[in-house]
């Protein structure tokens, strides 16, 4: 069995970060989100990864490379444009050939894995399975209606959908979904579209089975979504204190300090990671924060938050929260006069001040 992992995405959501960086590598708890996702299916027993590559690929493979870091071979497939996952499973055939496969999206997590899921595929040899979650906005999603547990009709971002049950971003397939793939036309998106290809299944009389999950699951395409991951993933780390912390500063809950670090004068209250030779100076890091690394903060407060390499964040009055700060961003307070807001912003950022 082979692995598909789809990292060819805009990330027009996660805006301005995803300008200058592919989405999968913002990190979540200090890890790309990509590397989740390797490490998810290279769990399940899974040894060879073909990664799906578009605009980002020099940046995806640098981080990447051949995949011995993971344990497994990594194959790119390039997609010349984001034309849909089922045209990314259709340029993979060269790859995939006659074996089943699973396609995870670069930019899901799945808290519990996936292990017992591929055990469940191989054991029962449907010719697709698919993996459903209860959403409380399924018109966001691909939309799967039920009967008597079996799938009637898939629908890709319904504006009425007829349930609440959306197709987490993984998918196992055999041989079969390269009919389908190849039978299907873009939809008005200009897409080929992953729910019209199972859909052809279904209507052609192949095997596809249901299985909604019930734990934690997250498709971190949005600033909101990014934050409960990273909350979810510190909560699972455990105390390591590689850096330095000073006898005036405290470091209390289930606290990462990397190598190089250094907390002088500080609180740090966890869960948090303070990443490789970063400073925290007479600052107070609050719960659910991740501090990359080469980070300066100084006389200000940080909680909830994702703080990416090479920021400064120096001076700040008040508390920074539920806030993503991207690579080498400084933040903090000027005396000059006259007293105003300066802003240099990117396109599509979001900036809410007091």
């Amino acid at each position: 069995m082979k692995g598909l992992i789809l990292s060819g995405g805009t990330g027009t959501r996660l805006r301005p970060i995803t300008f200058t960086s592919a989405k999968q590598l913002v990190p979540v708890a200090n890890k790309p989100i990509l590397f989740y996702a390797i490490e998810t299916v290279r769990a399940a027993g899974i040894t060879e990864i073909g990664i799906i590559v578009g605009e980002t690929k020099d940046e995806v493979k640098q981080a990447v490379g051949d995949g011995s870091r993971f344990g497994v071979a990594i194959t790119y497939i390039e997609q010349e444009a984001p034309l849909g996952l089922a045209h990314a499973v259709k340029i993979a055939e060269p790859f995939i050939q006659d074996d089943t496969f699973v396609m995870f999206l670069g930019d899901n997590l799945i808290k519990d894995g996936i292990c017992g899921l591929v055990d469940e595929f191989k054991q029962e040899k449907p010719n697709c399975q698919i993996l459903l979650a209860h959403v409380p906005n399924p018109q966001a999603f691909g939309v799967a209606e039920l009967e008597d547990g079996r799938i009637k009709s898939l629908v890709e971002k319904p504006k009425e959908p007829r349930s609440n049950l959306a197709l987490v971003g993984v998918y196992m397939f055999d041989k079969n979904v390269f009919e389908a793939v190849n039978a299907i036309k873009p939809s008005r998106r200009g897409e080929l579209e992953i729910t019209d290809a199972i859909q052809y299944l279904v209507d052609a009389g192949y095997d596809v089975q249901p299985h909604v999950i019930e734990g934690w699951w997250k498709d971190t395409g949005k600033l909101e979504d990014m934050l409960e991951a990273n909350r979810i993933m510190l909560e699972n780390i455990e105390t390591r204190i590689e850096g330095t912390v000073d006898k005036s500063s405290v470091v209390y809950g289930k606290v990462i300090v990397e190598a190089g670090a250094k907390i002088h004068g500080s609180v740090v209250r966890g869960p948090a990671i303070i990443g490789k030779s970063s400073k925290i100076l007479h600052s107070y890091i609050g719960p659910f924060t991740s501090v990359h690394d080469n980070v300066t903060i100084r006389s200000s407060e940080v909680e909830h938050s994702i703080i990416l390499a090479e920021c400064v964040i120096e001076n700040i009055g008040s508390r920074i929260e539920d806030s993503l700060l991207g690579r080498n961003v400084r933040v903090h307070r000027s005396e000059q006069r006259p007293r105003a807001y300066r802003l240099m912003v990117g396109d599509n950022s979001d900036v809410e001040v007091l």
